[in-house]
């Protein structure tokens, strides 16, 4: 699981909850045809760094390495 997905479920998780519970609560009521469904929304064509004109992966101001 990557750091961001991990924050993301840890900010979800409710007192005395374990993490797979989380994930349980989260997910319980998006079955396979939901996704199956949302899937077919998705545009194959669609690309980030074109509908932000590149900047995509560009450091944010006042993070630039100091080399």
């Amino acid at each position: 699981m990557s750091e961001d997905l991990y924050a993301r479920v840890k900010s979800e998780t409710r007192e005395g909850e374990t993490l797979g519970e989380t994930l349980e609560r989260l997910v319980e009521d998006y079955s396979l045809t939901d996704f199956a469904d949302d899937a077919a929304d998705i545009n194959p064509e669609f690309s980030v760094a074109k509908a932000t004109d590149g900047s995509v992966g560009v450091t944010p101001p006042g993070q630039e390495s100091q080399e």
